[in-house]
């Protein structure tokens, strides 16, 4: 069992960004790649251009694998495709009499290998390779690699809206490719049928009536034709009559495409899950797991047992480009009916990012993901949510006014930097190099090590295990705050504010608190006594609550330390709880069992993560204490 989501941002420190085009390579290869493979095996380049870019947006992604699947032609290397055969990249790269390595890394030779897939398929499902690219739709909705005959059709039904409209866009490494739209073009959908394909009639949509939405289901099937364990991409259980309360919505962004990410989702190989993924053009939701069952979306197993997860399409880096507002929309209404339905509230604690949730263990915490990244509004998606945080007064208005209501220590904060004016410096790195990208929008404030803008940027010891200081680096999320987080002030200086921040101080500029709105917390929590409290990425049972057919998971403290005299804004308790499955069958001993122990835990925003800690370590503070 996975517990984690293969989809979703890289961990620090690798992030693709917008470079310019190698010298060596031409702006129009890319372009070129495709006209001459279309050529080679008789494949309409409409065909291949639309495949391409539902795929990949055609972006290479310098090779490195998303979800399984390489290059602009996302050839899968896991699984199967969708007729039980081999999975794509091995069968292309024998096509070619070449190694699979060169297709995973040559983008020529990768588009080359799918276009002899493609031939492939079509001369077994047609005898023929047509020049009427509206008789490709058998072939194209094979390529998906969906097994489930709803899923293939998405597919092909997306990329010939791709061949009628058209698309173009100048890809991260500065090649502009180019698909003129051909409106004429009526795909023969009733060729799906020559696949014979799964119907696996899935239920239908949990989504508002005003809602465009549809079901897609995600695998829930082996990965390994021998082994029950080896499987994806979800656990069945039956929430929350289970006792598995949902009580979070974690907000991710997909780092494919739409069509890639439902593909991904139907492959039992790739490991990963959610619940619902939204597109980006026009913000139709496609739901792929029942929210009763526990989607593998969120790198920690005990979040994910509490919680649903929605994909949004689109890539974090560019995230302005990819976070429309018509995908704003539909995610907030689907996010109230879901908040309705399972009594979760329409907060920032409960509404969180996928870059806030903990690593379930140290070991983990370098690897956990940062998406939706900082691009991501949650000034506007509160609002859309009917739940605004407020905005602070703003920093001209605030100094020449003279209005300075300066927030003292000991009081709660609450990240607010305002979204549109806030524009602090990202930087993007891939393989070849970094870069600072434009001046945008972004949602967070960065975090010093003193009330100085010369102190060092935080450093987060998972990260930066050498000791060095933060950087301004998109995915170096140990050293910002996000809009919506709250924090107890540590102190003042002038016009830096200080918080309690991964059991330190962080500093950060907040000229006439113009970045911070002041709020009453009902509860924080401080040391009990006058020692260090461990932290926690999970809130697990003591070992003494696992029956004997379940072996007891360790209940293994972070690194980081709440220290005496520090306090940190806390929700009310939970129990703790573990969720096991460990079969995709539900057969091994103790599966589909919720071990509930005695020890209770406060949730706590943390550091730019949430975590947990004891009950019984810490001393609790209302409002008015």
């Amino acid at each position: 069992m996975v517990a984690a989501c293969a989809l979703a941002v890289a961990p620090y420190p690798a992030v693709a960004g917008r470079r310019p085009t190698d010298a060596a390579t031409p702006p129009g290869a890319l372009q070129h790649a495709f006209s001459s493979a279309a050529r080679e095996f008789h494949v309409p380049e409409s065909v291949l251009l639309a495949v391409s870019y539902n795929e990949s947006l055609w972006e290479s992604h310098t090779g490195s694998s998303t979800s399984g699947g390489y290059g602009v032609m996302h050839l899968v290397d896991l699984g199967h495709d969708s007729s039980g055969g081999p999975a794509a990249l091995p069968v292309a790269a024998a096509l070619l009499g070449a190694p699979a390595e060169q297709l995973r890394t040559d983008p020529v030779r990768n588009v080359r290998g799918a276009a002899a897939l493609l031939a492939r398929y079509e001369r077994e499902s047609m005898g023929a390779l047509p020049s009427d690219a509206g008789l490709w739709y058998a072939a194209v909705a094979r390529y998906s690699g969906s097994p489930d005959v709803t899923g293939a059709r998405v597919f092909a039904d997306d990329v010939y809206r791709t061949i009628r409209t058209g698309a173009a866009r100048t890809t991260a490494a500065g090649q502009a490719v180019r698909l003129a739209g051909d409106p004429a073009v009526r795909p023969d959908t009733a060729a799906i049928g020559r696949l014979h394909l799964q119907d696996s009639q899935p239920e239908p949509a949990e989504c508002p009536e005003d809602l465009d939405c549809d079901p897609v289901p995600a695998a829930h099937a082996q990965a390994s034709p021998t082994d029950t364990v080896t499987y994806g991409n979800y656990d069945t259980a039956d929430r929350p009559g289970d006792g598995n309360t949902i009580r979070t919505i974690v907000i991710h962004d997909t780092e494919l495409p739409y069509d890639a990410t439902l593909q991904a989702f139907q492959n039992p190989a790739t490991g990963g899950s959610s619940h619902y993924v939204v597109r980006s053009s026009d913000g139709h939701v496609t739901q792929m797991v029942p929210t009763r069952d526990v989607a593998w979306h969120a790198g920690n197993w005990y979040v994910n047992a509490h919680a649903i997860g929605i994909e949004h399409e689109g890539f974090a880096v560019e995230g302005a480009t990819w976070y429309t507002e018509v995908l704003y929309r539909s995610s907030a209404r689907l996010v109230r009916y879901l908040a309705r339905r399972f009594d979760i509230p329409l907060d920032r604690e409960h509404i969180i990012g996928h870059d806030e949730v903990p690593g379930p263990t140290q070991d983990q915490v370098a690897g956990m993901h940062w998406d939706p990244g900082p691009f991501w509004d949650w000034d506007h998606y509160m609002e859309l949510l009917g739940a605004p945080m407020g905005a602070p007064l703003g920093a001209r208005e605030a100094v020449t006014s003279g209005a300075r209501h300066l927030p003292e220590p000991g009081a709660t904060v609450v990240i607010s930097p305002g979204f549109a004016g806030n524009t602090p410096p990202v930087t993007s790195c891939d393989p070849s190099g970094c870069e600072q990208l434009p001046a945008q929008p972004s949602n967070f404030v960065a975090l010093h090590t003193a009330p100085s803008p010369d102190a060092p940027l935080l450093s987060e010891p998972a990260l930066h295990p050498d000791g060095s200081p933060g950087t301004t680096k998109i995915n170096d999320w140990g050293d910002t705050a996000v809009t919506g987080q709250s924090f107890v002030v540590a102190g003042q200086d002038g016009d830096w504010t200080g918080i309690w921040y991964g059991g330190r101080e962080a500093w950060f500029e907040n000229p006439g608190a113009a970045l911070t709105a002041t709020v009453h917390r009902d509860l924080t929590v401080t040391p009990r006594e006058d020692a260090p409290v461990a932290v926690y990425g999970r809130a697990y049972p003591e070992a003494g609550a696992f029956p004997p057919e379940i072996p007891s998971q360790t209940v293994t403290p972070l690194d980081a330390t709440i220290q005496p005299g520090q306090a940190y804004v806390a929700e009310a308790p939970v129990a703790s709880d573990y969720y096991r499955f460990r079969t995709v069958d539900g057969s091994a001993p103790g599966d589909g069992t919720l071990v509930r122990g005695q020890t209770r835990y406060y949730p706590i925003e943390f550091n730019h993560r949430r975590a947990f800690v004891k009950v019984d370590d810490v001393r609790p503070a209302r409002r008015g204490d």
